[in-house]
């Protein structure tokens, strides 16, 4: 039989004054309307969970969806956005995950570059006809490599195991990223099944009264974590030929060698060969898309030259685009020049995937 709030407001006055706690009524009504479950692990479908933002032409914008929980870290999160009808029509579209830059140390899923609405951009990619996913991952001060990169294969495993309630298909997935996310998108691409990106294990059972988070749909672990196309901005490929891991005096906190974990003696060699996309190149790659600017001072455009080769040395299908007079992150010598490449590198990477995956 329920309790009447003036009933509860009652047996709490009462509890108050046993324990000496002032009585408000506010309390009460607040405690009268809180809904319990039988558990903690029962918590998870929260009013913010179920958040969306409209965009143009229907496209519906869904944040921070947790794709993956580990213990002793921030729940791990995506921002997704739907065409109209998807997950709803019954058919399936191709997906696009982006992987955002920062050195492996910074940034986050709605930033790009010089872009100053990177949502409203990737909602109207959606509304083109994919499924967008822009992906956060673990940052090197929080694990180092390859904790970055297991997670975004761990955003594209539960991808697939969503994909009935997203409408995905999923023999067609892109990856694309920006400067450290370049790179993770190209180690990715190359190393489709690699066990060394294998999932972590699962977080152990708790008890009813420990608190847990939720990571979601079950069996994303046995999901693929292929893509079947690659596109890179001004992306790091060979770690071990950059000039911050050729500087054995660097401190370990420079972002690349706090990336691959280096202590005071160095870095490991091969961590530092496992952490390289053109280490993992074969003939069973997915089309990559690599564009860089010529006069990017912190990646040099021979980093693309020498992944370009290795990819074409193994018969892997690449296209690639040099920008005359672009720095990192498309910033050229006018905001004019600046945004004319920021908007032809993004002409040029839609179309590749179109091409490739797209879904006409």
């Amino acid at each position: 039989m329920k309790r009447s709030v003036t009933a509860m407001s009652a047996i709490l006055c009462l509890s108050a004054m046993a324990t000496g706690l002032p009585a408000h009524a506010g309390g009460a009504e607040v405690a009268a309307k809180a809904a319990v479950g039988a558990s903690v692990q029962q918590v998870g479908a929260d009013t913010f969970s179920t958040v969306t933002v409209p965009f143009a032409d229907g496209v519906t914008g869904m944040p921070d969806m947790v794709y993956k929980t580990l213990p002793g870290y921030r729940p791990l999160k995506l921002d997704l956005f739907l065409p109209a009808g998807a997950g709803q029509d019954g058919k399936v579209r191709p997906v696009i995950v982006y992987i955002h830059g920062g050195g492996w140390m910074g940034g986050g899923p709605r930033r790009s570059a010089a872009f100053q609405d990177w949502p409203k951009v990737l909602a109207s990619i959606a509304a083109q006809g994919y499924v967008v996913a822009s992906v956060g991952y673990r940052f090197s001060g929080e694990a180092p490599f390859p904790a970055a990169a297991k997670d975004v294969k761990s955003a594209i495993r539960w991808l697939r195991a969503n994909g009935a309630r997203f409408g995905v298909d999923p023999a067609r997935f892109a990856a694309w990223g920006q400067s450290a996310g370049g790179h993770l998108a190209a180690l990715v691409g190359a190393s489709c099944a690699d066990p060394a990106f294998a999932e972590d294990a699962p977080a152990p059972a708790r008890p009813a009264t420990v608190e847990t988070v939720p990571t979601g749909v079950g069996g994303a672990e046995q999901a693929s974590d292929c893509v079947q196309a690659v596109v890179s901005w001004f992306g790091i490929y060979d770690l071990s030929t950059m000039p911050s891991y050729l500087n054995k005096d660097a401190p370990p906190t420079e972002p690349m060698r706090k990336f691959l974990g280096c202590g005071p003696a160095g870095c490991d060699v091969d961590r530092t060969r496992q952490a390289s996309p053109v280490a993992h190149v074969d003939a069973k790659d997915p089309p990559f898309l690599l564009l860089h600017g010529r006069d990017d001072n912190v990646v040099q455009v021979a980093q693309q030259d020498r992944f370009a080769s290795a990819l074409a040395a193994a018969k892997v299908s690449v296209k690639t685009r040099v920008f005359e007079g672009a720095n990192h992150s498309w910033i050229a010598g006018t905001p004019e020049r600046t945004a004319e490449v920021s908007r032809q590198a993004l002409a040029d990477t839609i179309d590749f995937i179109g091409t490739v995956i797209g879904p006409r």
